[in-house]
């Protein structure tokens, strides 16, 4: 089964390598794809170089040359897999999409008896035989010294602080609990009814029902604990039970009952109470060695993802992980993944599962919003990353290319050994070097993993703005995709798709309150208003569920911990405004793309379409550049089309620019008139009729709107430039009519002295 399994594993990771090979052939060498990509430049330049070759020129067509060189430094970027520049990757140096960091959180304690995690409180624990040691794993700081609490001395089989910290509660046997109160150094012993029961274990609940659960094989007993530490059982639910597993992140308790525990009965404990949720047995297959298989507590594991609460099951005679997602009234199978090692965990990372494969040492990524059995990429071993930093000296790099398997800080780092404990969501326990990991996910790498496999960019894009933990980097992975579709002149329609995506990321950011829109037209993060809420949740639930509308889900209560990790995790969004998208996107590429306007063009108005269908506000400068792309390939008459049918806004900023375009047609130079005579720009359109000659016209415009912020020696001088003394002497007449005192200005002495000498039988 374990052969067979790998096998497995190894025709997934070649049939990626040869979605791979099919791609990397269309596009013939890295070189054959740089010339093929940048060809119109470096024809460009090699023109300009023919035609002055004999000439001596100081810049030799630099700017044909810098168009070039930046194109192929882009298409060299965009192509070439490359590490991040914080971490150095160990081990087998491959590319990996997934990680752990050091430092690790280590527990340097004498005579330890072992180590626990409580996630309620997000803590290590590690124990003597009598002492309680735990560290802070929200913050990971590996510098903090631990809390040290003293206990009696005897058994430890497990151990869990209450959710305010003030006590300890530590399981001593199959039928007895200890509480020990930090404070008043309080002790309790709580015991079931020995023989008839055993004790399973128990958690601390923030449900207003009990603060204290306790799991016996026949059933769950609730209790009540005031300060005193004095324990009131408030309820009891009767059922058989096998084991268990809980969560404090779902607050979600299953207990496994029958005789090969499938059958699953589940509860949960929230702030809104205890909610009992519908059994259901677990999928498990049979075969003629096991007829029977039984499921095991670590078959099992509860996971959050988007908000979402789902139970994955491992059916190793089927070699399938099942997946159910909870509802408050009904739990459905999701589907099944296929699994390649006898032995597997998982962990999520940025709403992602990550499936352990142990024996291949493998990692394989799962979207489960996408509701695809394929993975996100090809099969990559976890790797293990040094420090942090910009070290580049040659004693750095040594350390760096240790194997994993050597001596680093003292720990004898073996991949995937049997010591290692998965810890929901992304934790790894190494009970053999005493330490704490946390498992970290490579975007850029799983990017690059994604790219190679598949050339699908919009579905690239999606995964993309669906990650929260580095949305920076996301944003600029998005931005560059973005430029490389239009640099590789991919047709329209791919390119209009992937705009789409990043538009309607963007607009639902706005509305669910991640971004705010300000009056300068920028954007700002803000927390959103409800909990959990993720343009994830909201289109998984209108195209994701498979129950009906009214069937409502499990309610998901986030763990308590820092206000500023929260925080700080809220605002995180890769959404991309149009505005950052014109700067980034439209604006970078428009030399690059000067004798291509019209795919440009093309791609412009889809994106005006997206961002208008979204009711986003357009940056103006998005016109502006239309305008500019439409003139440049002289299509004048679509120009007129664009305004007149308002997909062009009319703004100042778009009237100086049909403006500035109209020295070819004079046609649009009217619409540019025409739009600042609308928007009621007076002094703008008087200073562009002066422009054009028609200043008569321009003082007949300023008297009849009676406007007089425009200087009366801009008619004057305009007048006198053209040798037209009939035209000075009309002006000086409707200005001295119009303004005041203006017999008494230098302006009049001034022009009515030229208008005297050049024309004497002119009256004034």
């Amino acid at each position: 089964s374990s052969d067979t399994a790998l096998v497995n594993l190894l025709v997934l990771s070649f049939s990626n390598a040869g979605m791979k090979e099919k791609n990397s052939a269309t596009t013939a060498s890295t070189l054959g794809r740089i010339l093929a990509t940048c060809s119109k430049q470096a024809k460009d330049y090699g023109s300009c170089v023919a035609s002055i070759v004999h000439e001596i020129e100081k810049d030799l067509c630099l700017k044909q040359f810098l168009a070039l060189k930046s194109c192929m430094q882009h298409t060299v970027k965009i192509m070439s897999p490359r590490p991040s520049s914080s971490q150095t990757s160990v081990g087998s140096g491959a590319l990996s999409h997934a990680y752990i960091q050091h430092p690790s959180l280590r527990c340097n304690v004498p005579e330890s008896r072992g180590l626990f995690y409580d996630d309620a409180n997000r803590l290590l624990i590690c124990v003597t035989s009598s002492q309680v040691f735990s560290w802070e794993t929200a913050t990971f700081n590996p510098d903090v010294s631990p809390s040290v609490d003293s206990i009696p001395e005897g058994p430890i089989l497990s151990v869990r602080f209450s959710l305010d910290k003030k006590v300890i509660a530590v399981q001593r046997s199959d039928c007895e609990i200890q509480f020990f109160h930090r404070e008043t150094k309080q002790t309790l012993t709580h015991k079931c009814r020995a023989g008839s029961e055993s004790l399973l274990g128990f958690f601390w609940s923030d449900s207003p029902l009990c603060d204290l659960a306790v799991v016996k094989t026949s059933g769950m007993d609730l209790f009540a604990c005031d300060s005193a530490m004095n324990l009131r059982l408030v309820e009891t639910k009767k059922v058989n039970v096998n084991w268990y597993i809980y969560t404090h992140e779902s607050r979600l308790v299953l207990l496994a009952s029958g005789l090969q525990c499938k059958t699953i009965t589940g509860f949960q404990l929230s702030t809104a109470g205890v909610v009992r949720l519908p059994k259901f047995e677990m999928t498990l297959a049979s075969t003629e060695s096991n007829s029977k298989p039984i499921i095991s507590a670590g078959d099992v594991h509860l996971v959050t993802v988007y908000g979402r609460i789902y139970c994955v099951q491992v059916d190793m005679e089927a070699m399938l992980l099942h997946t159910y997602r909870f509802y408050r009234d009904a739990v459905v199978q999701q589907g099944s993944l296929p699994i390649y090692s006898s032995k597997l965990s998982v962990s999520v990372v940025d709403n992602l599962l990550l499936v352990h494969q142990i024996d291949a040492k493998v990692v394989i990524i799962y979207d489960l919003f996408v509701d695809s059995r394929a993975p996100v990429s090809a099969p990559l071993p976890l790797l293990w990353r040094g420090y942090q930093g910009s070290d580049t000296s040659p004693q750095a790099a040594s350390k760096e290319n240790e194997s994993p398997e050597s001596s680093t800080s003292s720990e004898n780092i073996v991949m995937y050994e049997d010591a290692w404990t998965f810890l929901v969501p992304d934790l790894i326990l190494d009970q053999t070097n005493k330490v704490l990991w946390r498992v970290h996910l490579d975007l850029e790498a799983s990017w690059l993993a994604i790219s190679a496999s598949s050339s699908d960019r919009t579905s690239l894009l999606e995964f993309l703005q669906r990650r929260k933990l580095e949305a920076n980097k996301a944003k600029q992975l998005c931005l560059g995709i973005a430029r490389a579709l239009i640099l590789e002149r991919r047709p329209a329609t791919q390119v209009t798709q992937a705009i789409d995506v990043l538009v309607t990321a963007y607009s639902y950011s706005v509305k669910a309150g991640i971004y705010k829109e300000l009056k300068n037209g920028k954007t700002t993060a803000t927390i959103p208003t409800n909990d959990g809420a993720s343009p994830d949740n909201e289109r998984g639930r209108a195209s994701g569920s498979s129950l009906d509308e009214e069937e409502e889900e499990v309610e998901m209560n986030l763990p308590s911990g820092p206000a500023d990790e929260q925080q700080e995790s809220q605002l995180s969004s890769p959404a991309i405004s149009p505005d950052e998208l014109y700067k980034f996107v439209f604006a970078s590429v428009e030399e690059m793309m000067v004798e291509e306007s019209d795919y440009l063009v093309a791609i412009i108005t889809e994106f005006l379409r997206s961002i208008s269908a979204e009711k986003l506000k357009v940056d103006l400068n998005i016109y502006v550049m239309t305008i500019r792309l439409l003139a440049r390939s002289k299509r004048f008459a679509e120009l007129s089309l664009f305004t007149a049918n308002k997909i062009i806004e009319p703004s100042k900023e778009v009237a100086l620019q049909l403006l500035e375009s109209g020295g070819q047609d004079p046609r649009v130079r009217k619409l540019g008139l025409d739009m600042l005579r609308q928007l009621s720009l007076h002094h703008e359109y008087i200073s562009s009729l002066v422009q054009d000659g028609y200043y008569l016209e321009a003082l007949r415009y300023a008297q009849k709107r009676k406007v007089t912020s425009v200087r009366s020696s801009l008619f004057l001088e305009a007048a006198f430039a053209s040798n037209d003394m009939q035209h000075l002497a009309a002006i000086l007449r409707v200005l001295s009519e119009l303004i005041p005192g203006f017999k008494e200005t230098s302006e009049y002495y001034t022009f009515h002295g030229l208008l005297n000498e050049t024309s004497s039988s002119v009256a004034v």
